[in-house]
Formats: C-alpha cells, structure tokens, sequence
C-alpha cells in the first residue's frame, strides 16, 4: 500500500503553514488514489492493523481515517473487511479539457448581451448617473425610524416575514403612490422586492416562459435587458424618440410580445416622456395581445418643472401593467428595497406562487421605512433632493454649453442624468475609459443599445452625487479628453 499513497511524514504542513495531522493525510492520499484509480472499485484495503505497522502509525489513526472514508461513501465495511466503492470515473484528460472548452464556449455565448457593460473602476464616481446625493441623506431621521422598529418589532422580526412583505410598509407605498404618483393600487397588490431588479426577475418568472418575446427600449435600462436574458426570452429592442418607446405597425405581428419593458415618466438614459397617445395606444395593443406592461418608474419622482409626470398604470382602469419602483435613488442603494404593484386580478391568483418565489426578509429595514414614510421624512427629504437636483442640473447645463458647445443634450426635465450626443469622431467608450482614469464616471450611451447606431453616441452624465461647485471643472476635463481623442483620430487619417 505504502507503493501506492506514499510515506505520511511527521512534520507536514498545509500550504497555509498549519501542521497536517498523519490522520488528515492518510484520509486525502486513499481519497486521490481511490479517484484517481490507483485503487479501483472493489480493491480490498489492508486491515488496520497492517497498514498502521506498513505506515509507522498507530492503528487508531487507520481506524478513524477508514471511519472518515465510509461516512464519505469512498469505502464500504463489513465483517470481510474494507473495499473501494464504484464511482464514476473522471473524464480522460484530452475529453476532460474538450469539455471544459466547450462549457467555456456555451457560457460566453450565454453571457454575450453584457459583453458591452465595462465593469466601474474603484472611485471613479463624480459625473455617475444613477447614483443619489448620499451626504445629504437625514441619517438622524432614519436612525430613530431603525430605533423605533427595533424597539417595538423585536424579536418577533428577527424571523421570516410574509413573502410578499411587511404590511405596513406595503400599505405606506400604496398610500404614497397613489397621492405622488397616481398608481390605483391598494396595499394588497404590493409585493416588496430586494430592489428594482428583483422586481424585473419576479415579473419574467410569473408572466413569461423559456422563448417568449420581450420588447425593451432602445437605448435603455440594461437590467431589464439583464431579467430578460436570464429568464431566455428572445429581446426585441424598440427605438425610443422624444416621445418615448416608438413601436412599428408591424412589430406586433412580426414580434408578439409576452413582456414590454418601459419607463415612460423619465426614460432612461435619453429622459424622453412617453406622450399620452402611445401609453394609450401600448395599454390597448397590450390588451388585445395578451401582453403585460412593465411600467419602470426610474427616478419620476424627481420632477424639475411643472407638476410630477402622473404614472401609466393610473390611467386606465385594471391596466394589464405592473408598476415597478425601488428606494435606490430616493432613499439610498444600499437599502435594497423595491417594489412591484400587481395588477388586482393578479395579485389574487399569485399568493401562493409568491410564497414559493419569495422569503421575507429585512424585516426591520421595511419596518423603519413604513415609518418613515408615515412620518412624513419620505416626502420631506423628497423635496430637499428636487431642489439640490434643480440647482446641480443647472450647474450641467451651462458646463455643458461652454465646453461641449454646440452641444445637444437630451432629457433634462426629471431625474439625475443629462445625455450628451457626441460627434461621430469622438467614441463615447473611448472617452469614458479616459474619464475613469482620472474618476470621473460617466456612461458611453452606445453601452444601453443593444443594435448601437450613430446616434447612440454620447455620454450620459450623472449630477445627483456631484456637487454643484465641481461640476464645471469636471466637465472641463471630459471636453479636454473629447479634444484629444479627436486630434488622435484626426493624426491617424
């Protein structure tokens, strides 16, 4: 035996320099001998007496490494000794690597639609669209919310929750909805969700299977191109103009869809409003095809001017749309808290589906929001983030005016986001590689198009996390970079 797994040595050590026991090395040098087929299937092991006196080891230190290997299933006992299980041979290495390169195919082929999304550099982060003004977040207020469920919740939140949701933050959501955002909804028809993405995932689960169509807007959220290609739907994309998701006549004959993804309040990235006659017209099509609306409502609540863009759900009675929202950019990211508002009819049938699909969780974080949203610190600190937007929103503008001059920019009556449209020989990847290298973060518009043309090229320029007073001295460095990019391209011809 000593042939076949070698001599233990007394003074072994892992590789993390802990000393290896003579058991623990008994037990790995049969276990690579019996997957490796130097010991087949029904060899008989030496009894423990022999292989203690063959390795200089007490025979204790065989009976337990054999113990070890039975409870594993490498060996069986009986009354005639120890013996080799039949396992399943391992691949040949040649076939062993053939089909470690092929799976490497297949999964490269499967993660293809994110092959255009560049990972964020570590600190790149002034100019970057999505994310909120987190210093100016009222901690003190969401503290005594955190203290206040903790104080009266525990330690009944310490355990699951319903799947769907607290209650009461249910209820708040529906109550806030219907006031801000004019969503016909109740409590009851809320399900609460690890952030706006979970939201899309649950919405291909319970409506679409393997193969169906999905139409999403062109350029557009990529988390939604994301839930899509997860759930193997076949993606259509759908040119947006200024007035929103534009669908050809033909589309719904050519490409019915099960799913349309839209974000009609503030499209994003090109903050197009989706007129009133195309929401019309998508809820009536929607409803002879047998197809569900997802109504992303990405950042509708920070309204620049006039009165807040009212939802699409809320204009039609029983509209075959679910209402999707997150606290990711009122609140703060890390929260993880979204939302997705179910028809009435569905939420009745998908109870039981829900509580397959969900565990409650995070009990004490709903609970303090429902709280602070009963409170009245929600819509208060609503309106400070509308002002400090308004005035950094501003302060983009006229950057953008004096260093991109004659500069077309896109959307700008909603959210944290301004699009630029860049000239054709200046590449938005290229500068946004620039840009991360000297942190600033903003995105290349060709990266949110799945079929990229010339018009998608630009940048899409976050100001909810940059002060005011740094905006124009970033957007100085973006222009210095366009300029050189340009002379580059231009040397070149």
């Amino acid at each position: 035996m000593i042939e076949i797994i070698g001599p233990l040595a007394h003074d072994a050590v892992t590789s993390a320099g802990k000393p290896l026991s003579l058991q623990r090395q008994l037990i790995e040098r049969l276990q690579q001998a019996i997957l490796g087929g130097r010991l087949p299937a029904g060899a008989w092991l030496p009894s423990s007496r022999l292989l203690a006196a063959e390795l200089g080891v007490s025979r204790n230190t065989v009976v337990i490494a054999y113990d070890h290997l039975v409870a594993e299933g490498y060996v069986l006992a009986d009354r005639k000794g120890t013996r080799v299980t039949s396992l399943s041979s391992p691949a040949a290495h040649a076939d062993a690597q053939q089909e470690a390169a092929a799976s490497e195919v297949a999964y490269a082929a499967r993660l293809e639609p994110f092959a255009a999304i560049r990972p964020q550099r570590e600190g790149a982060s002034l100019l970057m669209p999505g994310t909120p003004a987190l210093d100016r977040f009222p901690l003190a207020a969401w503290r005594r919310s955190l203290e206040r469920a903790m104080e009266h919740a525990l330690p009944h939140a310490l355990g699951y929750g319903p799947a769907a949701g607290e209650p009461a933050l249910r209820d708040a959501i529906a109550a806030h909805l219907r006031i801000a955002r004019g969503v016909r909804c109740d409590g009851s028809q809320v399900v609460i969700t690890e952030g706006a993405q979970e939201s899309l995932n649950l919405c291909v689960r319970l409506l679409t299977n393997p193969g169906d169509i999905a139409w999403v807007e062109e350029p557009g959220y990529r988390g939604a191109k994301a839930s899509f290609n997860l759930g193997d739907l076949k993606t259509v994309p759908m040119r947006v103009d200024p007035e929103g998701i534009a669908v050809p006549p033909d589309a719904w004959r050519v490409n019915p869809p099960k799913l349309i993804y839209t974000s009609p309040a503030h499209q994003y990235p090109t903050g197009a409003v989706l007129s009133v006659a195309r929401r019309l017209e998508l809820i009536a099509q929607a409803r002879r095809a047998g197809a569900w609306l997802i109504e992303d409502d990405y950042d509708g609540e920070f309204r620049h001017t006039g009165e807040p863009i009212a939802s699409m759900q809320g204009l039609v009675a029983d509209a075959p749309v679910l209402y999707v929202g997150s606290f990711s950019k009122t609140m703060f990211p890390a929260l993880r808290i979204g939302f997705v508002v179910l028809p009435r009819s569905m939420a009745a049938h998908t109870r039981v589906a829900l509580q397959e699909m969900l565990r409650g969780g995070h009990r004490l974080d709903q609970l303090a929001l429902a709280h602070f949203i009963e409170a009245g610190e929600f819509g208060r600190h609503l309106g400070r983030m509308r002002r400090l937007y308004r005035e950094r929103q501003q302060a983009l503008r006229e950057a953008l005016g004096v260093h991109f001059a004659p500069a077309q920019i896109l959307g700008g009556h909603c959210g944290m986001h301004l699009t630029l449209r860049l000239p054709r020989h200046i590449a938005d990847r290229a500068l946004v590689e620039r840009a991360e290298a000297q942190r600033l973060a903003p995105r290349a518009l060709s990266s949110f198009a799945l079929q990229p043309s010339d018009e998608d090229n630009g940048l899409v320029i976050g100001y909810g996390n940059t002060p005011a007073e740094q905006i124009a001295a970033a957007v100085s460095q973006l222009a210095d970079m366009a300029r050189e990019l340009a002379a580059q391209r231009k040397s070149k011809r």
